[in-house]
């Protein structure tokens, strides 16, 4: 990197020090993972005092993470965790005990990190080639936070950290921890596949790289060429792995906006839960979440009754969220997260018309999460909002895409604010909105609503 670029500069507030990251794109690129590393173990390796969970995938990284904290606080233990991206706070990224951290935690924590940016003595950061002198280490936007976490969560002594990959697995900031518990990996679908490969086995390849030695893996059942690599990775580092699939979810019975259902577990043989959201996806994230719990839990210490009172509380935001009587907003933003929204949807009971608010960012696949909303036939109108973020998909470019491709009515308006705001005022009798397509999507509505 070239130091001209960036400067040391006087942070003192938290609204500077996030000011500082939000602009940290502009000037860095990815790390090598030696680099990482490098800069972890400068910080003492913080992630030896914690017992690891390392959780990876396509789809319902976050949930998962989430129902895994609800059954072990449920059950006593104190967890810290460490998810991406956002909604409105950047401080939703640190959870202890599911309280996000404070500003000035989160300004203490980012001073030490910016304080070891030693400028002049490259040297210090990492064992670098004869130009080093030349090079200058500077974390990117998730690696600062990374650090932050690992430096934050030992303070609060928890029993587990639970760290959510950004991108990928092998190469991504967070698998730079030298020991771990469990990994568990979710649902497998094309997503950053200019990053990750553009195949299925290409893509399980990069997420099976957060497998560890002496840590067991939980995967859900994708397909059999994704299961071959899993089988295969867990077996080269002598680890056990354990599959999880649609045959260990029974008798699901939606009751209104709750879904009832039964898991099998090794232990308990089926245990009866409710989930309170329409989210039928959310069945299988519960069963990586209660089988990887079980695996942790080798003597049995949390019980039944301990697990389907965690389940039933959970709650993660942008999720088929309810944030509006009959106003529903949900994180899917690529074509595997809309299927899983577009299966929910047809299953969700509505008597009235449905509407759905869409956004979505240019690195994604939004060409066939258009097709796909396009036949499904689920909505009788469809608004299109363009985003604040410099990543949103220009609007014209959406709009007429969904105007080739659907036969409702498409609106499309130059913010989020005012698609809401009409999508909104515009609504029929018993008519239920759906908002979808991009995660800074939601962000922006629950930020309106707040």
């Amino acid at each position: 990197m070239d130091k001209k670029k960036i400067g040391r500069q006087h942070i003192t507030t938290f609204e500077q020090a996030v000011e500082y990251l939000n602009a940290t794109p502009r000037f860095t690129t990815k790390n090598e993972m030696q680099d990482t590393r490098a800069f972890l173990k400068r910080l003492g390796n913080p992630e030896k005092k914690m017992r690891i969970i390392h959780v990876a995938g396509t789809n319902g990284k976050g949930s998962v993470c989430a129902y895994l904290r609800s059954i072990l606080e449920e059950a006593g233990y104190t967890v810290a965790v460490f998810t991406s991206p956002h909604l409105v706070d950047i401080r939703e990224r640190f959870v202890v005990n599911g309280e996000m951290i404070s500003k000035e935690e989160f300004l203490r924590a980012f001073l030490q990190i910016y304080e070891m940016l030693d400028w002049e003595s490259v040297e210090d950061c990492r064992e670098m080639d004869n130009d080093a002198s030349d090079k200058f280490y500077h974390p990117t936007f998730f690696e600062y936070l990374f650090f932050m976490a690992m430096i934050l969560f030992p303070n609060h002594h928890p029993d587990f950290c639970i760290l959510e990959t950004g991108l990928g697995g092998r190469l991504d900031a967070t698998n730079a921890v030298e020991t771990k518990d469990l990994a568990v990996i979710t649902r497998i679908g094309l997503d950053h596949v200019e990053y990750l490969g553009d195949t299925l086995s290409k893509i399980a390849g990069e997420k099976a790289g957060i497998m560890h030695p002496d840590a067991p893996v939980v995967y859900w059942e994708t397909t059999p060429e994704v299961d071959d690599v899993f089988s295969r990775y867990a077996q080269n580092l002598g680890i056990s792995a354990h599959k999880v699939s649609k045959k260990d979810i029974k008798i699901p019975k939606k009751h209104g906006k709750t879904i009832d259902f039964s898991v099998a577990t090794r232990y308990y043989n089926y245990i009866s839960l409710s989930l309170q959201t329409i989210a039928e996806y959310q069945m299988e994230n519960v069963a990586l979440a209660v089988r990887a719990v079980e695996l942790l839990d080798l003597t049995h210490t949390i019980t039944r009754e301990q697990i389907q009172d965690a389940v039933h509380k959970c709650h993660w935001a942008g999720r088929m969220e309810e944030v509006l009587p009959e106003v529903y907003v949900d994180g899917a933003h690529n074509e595997d997260g809309i299927r899983a929204f577009l299966e929910t949807v047809a299953a969700d009971g509505h008597k009235g018309p449905r509407s759905l608010l869409f956004s979505a960012v240019k690195d994604k696949d939004y060409e066939h999460m258009a097709q796909k909303v396009a036949a499904s036939n689920l909505f009788q109108k469809i608004v299109i909002a363009h985003m604040s973020t410099g990543r949103a998909t220009e609007l014209e470019r959406l709009q007429k895409l969904f105007e080739e491709k659907c036969s409702c009515p498409v609106e499309g308006y130059d913010s989020v604010a005012l698609a809401f705001d009409r999508i909104c005022r515009k609504r029929g009798e018993a008519e239920r909105i759906y908002v979808a397509g991009s995660l800074y999507l939601v962000g922006e509505i629950k930020e309106l609503l707040l």
